[in-house]
């Protein structure tokens, strides 16, 4: 290994003194902090909102302090359509009903794995994949699309924010405690020669102590509801006894088996027109398992326009912190100026970036817009987050096609804008990639 000399270092010095662009850059960042001091003008100029497809100005959603971006997304989609089809106002379906079930599948889908590994030592890296983070608030589409079938939805006046639900850092604590001991638990009663019929009804009683918890945090789901509403012309509906199920079916009504998960991950070991899917990810157990099919940008955001352009919005996953301003509600890879103004080089590419752990899905939102050129291509995109309104255009942002080419890697696509050998691609049986795969990453921001 090859040490740091003091030559060296004072070569550093002298370098840095006799440069006067960077001791101008130094009291401009010391003082107002880095990407304030590098922010552009031009990105801003580029990315108004006014887009030649705008789907939707409903107001927008708010996750608060948890990682339940998936689950807003997913929700939004289907909220857009319903104060369509039903002439509502301002109206949410219930994020912290899907909360609670995606802990409670979670926690079981935690435990089988912990038994179907107990053959494993603790130090190999499949276990302590699982224990480094039993559980998470983040999740992928198909994850959602789980959750929705077996569970259905509900009105959020139906079933309300709880503390725990907005701001969910403390019951994750003490939740993945409860898991990291049942695995404990069950591990060393495996060792000890129970059977499986023991070991089921042990993982029960353990089931049954996190039910509780969930139900203490978030409050106990309704199973049976009334449903009241006036809709835009103030005319009075409601609904008697309805269930979970029953409120998706009549109110929302979609084929979810009719969508598929569409990935952009240009990396050598992924080749293009292809169906993937990751070792060890899910949440509710025999549930679909979660599959993409992995095609080039181009055609990737062709789907997503084709989409947008027969009325209906996109489920999208993103690396949303990536050159980003948050308050601006700017994605663009000229929001911040390194190159002219400290010399540095950004100049990783996509699948570079994938494969050295520099990139990854980290939060899913919603494409309710594009601005297409007289080409047809597009210019920039309009993107719902669920932020809430304080940032952005009222919570909207909006993301230029080069920034999408770079930090999007998923959307989400009814099956009739596939072409037949796409559709058939993700149809075949699909390549698994290890737990720890960037493709495996959950949205939680």
């Amino acid at each position: 290994m090859s040490e740091l000399s003091q030559t060296f270092t004072d070569k550093l010095f002298a370098e840095y003194e006799a440069n006067a662009k960077f001791r101008a850059l130094e009291n401009a960042i010391t003082h107002n902090g880095l990407l304030k001091s590098l922010e552009t003008r031009q990105s801003e100029v580029e990315n108004d909102h006014v887009f030649s497809i705008d789907l939707t100005k409903d107001e927008v959603a708010n996750q608060k302090a948890s990682g339940r971006c998936w689950m807003f997304a997913a929700l939004n989609t289907f909220r857009h359509k319903l104060i369509s089809d039903f002439q509502l106002e301002n109206f949410e379906l219930s994020q912290a009903h899907t909360f609670f079930w995606d802990k409670y599948e979670k926690s079981n889908w935690f435990l089988e794995q912990i038994i179907a590994t107990a053959d494993q030592e603790l130090g190999s890296r499949k276990v302590k994949f699982l224990l480094d983070t039993p559980q998470q608030d983040g999740g992928q589409w198909d994850m959602v699309v789980a959750l929705f079938e077996k569970y259905g939805v509900v009105p959020k006046t139906i079933y309300p924010e709880s503390i725990s639900s907005s701001a969910s850092r403390e019951m994750n604590q003490y939740l993945n405690k409860l898991l990291r001991q049942d695995a404990q638990i069950l591990r060393e009663s495996i060792s000890a020669g129970a059977d499986k019929q023991q070991i089921q009804a042990k993982k029960e009683v353990l089931l049954q102590e996190i039910f509780n918890y969930l139900a203490m945090n978030l409050g106990l789901p309704p199973r049976h509801f009334d449903f009241a509403y006036r809709d835009k012309e103030n005319n009075y509906h409601v609904e008697k006894q309805m269930t979970p199920q029953a409120f998706y079916e009549k109110y929302v009504g979609l084929k979810l088996s009719d969508y598929v998960s569409v990935i952009n991950a240009p990396t050598a070991d992924k080749p293009f027109g292809k169906s993937y899917t990751v070792e060890m990810l899910g949440n509710v157990v025999g549930s679909r398992d979660v599959r993409y099919i992995n095609l080039p940008m181009a055609r990737f955001k062709e789907l997503a326009i084709a989409q947008m352009q027969a009325g209906e919005t996109v489920w999208f996953g993103s690396d949303v912190g990536q050159l980003s301003d948050r308050q601006k509600g700017i994605l663009a890879t000229n929001t911040y100026d390194f190159s002219s103004a400290m010399d540095i080089e950004l100049s990783q590419d996509k699948a570079g970036r994938l494969d050295y752990s520099e990139s990854l899905m980290t939060h899913a939102m919603v494409l309710t817009g594009v601005d297409l050129d007289e080409n047809g291509k597009a210019v920039k995109w309009k993107v719902e987050n669920s932020w809430g309104d304080k940032v952005g255009q009222k919570g909207y942002f909006v993301a230029s096609d080069t920034w999408m080419d770079e930090f999007t890697y998923q959307i989400v696509i009814r099956k009739e804008f596939l072409t037949a050998d796409e559709l058939s691609a993700y149809e075949a049986t699909p390549t698994v990639l290890a737990p720890w795969d960037p493709m495996g990453a959950l949205a939680n921001k």
